[in-house]
């Protein structure tokens, strides 16, 4: 069994800064990709951010140059600095593991970003 747990939302101002984690327990294999996903009220979740095990990334156009995506392998947690926060980032995030073909999901963290 996997658990996936998110933390580090919050309320911060438009141009402010966030740090979410995630952090991974359970049967975690050592090939893997791990993404931040966002889902803002009455659209439909969308990708911000993948990095794999081995430390690549890909960032969605709207979050490049702002977001930061890393991973420490020893504590199977991935971060996600997000710096220059605007409004329109306000969304729950979702921490997804992918390993040996399964998807694995958290419950969500909210950020809202004021204007």
């Amino acid at each position: 069994q996997v658990q996936l747990v998110e933390s580090g939302g919050g309320l911060v101002q438009a141009g402010g800064s966030l740090r979410l984690s995630c952090a991974a327990s359970g049967s975690i294999f050592s090939i893997n990709t791990m993404g931040w996903y966002r889902q803002a009220p009455g659209k439909q979740r969308e990708l911000v951010a993948v990095i794999t095990s081995g430390g690549s990334t890909n960032y969605a156009d709207s979050v490049k140059g702002r977001f930061t995506m890393s991973r420490d392998n020893a504590k199977n947690t991935v971060y996600l600095q997000m710096n220059s926060l605007k409004p329109e980032d306000t969304a729950v995030y979702y921490c997804r593991l992918g390993q040996r073909l399964r998807t694995y999901w958290g419950q969500g963290t909210q950020v809202t970003v004021s204007s």
